[in-house]
C-alpha cells in the first residue's frame, strides 16, 4: 500500500506558515468599521503559500493559523470561520499545478487565472460557507453574518489579489526560468 505522506518541507511550511499567518491576522489586520470584520492581510499570504506548497499545506496553515489567532484573541475559535479559512487555503492550493511558481517567471495569463480563481473562492468561502455555518451552527442573525461575509469576500479578495500576486511574482523572479539554461 502506497501511502502519500507530508514531506519534511511541507511540515516545515505548515509550521512557519501557521506562525506567519497568526502574526498577520493578529497584528496586521486593519479594522474597517463592521464588527469582527477587517482588511486581513493574512489571506494574501495564505493564497501565496497554498499555491507554493499545495492544498494540504494550504488547509493546515489556514486552519491552524486562524484557530490560534482566535484562541489567543477571543479565548475560543469561531469554528465556522476557522474551517472556512482552511478551506480557502485548500482551494487555493489546487492552483499549484497550474501556476507553477518554481518554474520561474509567471505569465500574465497565470496571474489572471490566479486572481479570477481567488475571487471565486473568496465569494464561495465568505458569502456562502462561513455565514451559512454561522446561521446553522451558532444561530447568528442572517443579516449580520451575511453582511460580514460580503465585506470579507471583498476585502479578502483585495488582500489575496494584491499581496498574493506580489508575493508570487517576487518568488518566481528568484527562480531560474524553466528551459533557460542552454548547453554550449
Amino acid at each position: 500500500m502506497n501511502k502519500k505522506k507530508l514531506s519534511v518541507q511541507s511540515v516545515v511550511a505548515i509550521g512557519i506558515g501557521t506562525a506567519i499567518l497568526f502574526l498577520l491576522k493578529r497584528w496586521v489586520s486593519i479594522p474597517i468599521g463592521i464588527p469582527n470584520t477587517n482588511l486581513d492581510t493574512s489571506y494574501g499570504f495564505l493564497g501565496f503559500i497554498a499555491v507554493l506548497f499545495g492544498p494540504a499545506v494550504g488547509f493546515c496553515v489556514g486552519f491552524l493559523g486562524h484557530s490560534i489567532n482566535d484562541f489567543t484573541q477571543f479565548g475560543t475559535p469561531w469554528w465556522t470561520w476557522v474551517f472556512t479559512t482552511g478551506f480557502f487555503g485548500l482551494a487555493m492550493g489546487f492552483l499549484k499545478r497550474y501556476i507553477k511558481p518554481d518554474e520561474g517567471k509567471i505569465s500574465t495569463q497565470k496571474l489572471v487565472l490566479y486572481n479570477i480563481y481567488q475571487v471565486i473562492i473568496n465569494i464561495i468561502c465568505w458569502v456562502v460557507i462561513a455565514p451559512t455555518g454561522d446561521v446553522l451552527i451558532y444561530s447568528e442573525p442572517a443579516n449580520k453574518v451575511y453582511l460580514q461575509g460580503i465585506v470579507s469576500a471583498f476585502t479578502n479578495s483585495l488582500s489575496t489579489g494584491i499581496i498574493g500576486t506580489i508575493l508570487l511574482v517576487i518568488y518566481a523572479s528568484t527562480k531560474v526560468q524553466k528551459g533557460s539554461l542552454k548547453k554550449e
